[in-house]
């Protein structure tokens, strides 16, 4: 079983950075592609990024792309979520989605 925790969430201002970790345990964490989504108040829960199990290939929805990076480093069991350039439509709470299992989310807020 796979259950993924996240951290790395706060308050911060418009242009600030913030990086987020989802820490997975399992024996094969490479083995497992990483997704991360975010939900909004009063919106639907929405993709932001992905990266397969080894690292190699990545995605990213188009309102981050060129501001957010993910990445992984398989001998911590964690990936990351690197938000660069954040906006205030950029607030939501943040979850990870790792082999069918998700993480309690981690809440971003963004002042303008």
């Amino acid at each position: 079983q796979v259950q993924p925790v996240e951290s790395g969430g706060g308050l911060v201002q418009a242009g600030d950075s913030l990086r987020l970790s989802c820490a997975a345990s399992g024996r094969t964490f490479s083995d497992y592609d990483v997704r991360w989504f975010r939900q909004a108040p009063g919106r639907q829960r929405e993709f932001v990024a992905y990266i397969t199990g080894s690292g190699d290939s990545t995605s990213y929805a188009d309102s981050v792309k060129g501001r957010f990076t993910i990445s992984r480093d398989n001998a911590k069991n964690t990936a990351y979520l690197q938000m660069n350039s954040l906006k205030p439509e950029d607030t939501a709470i943040y979850s990870c989605y790792v082999r069918g299992f998700w993480g309690q989310g981690t809440q971003v807020t963004v002042s303008s």
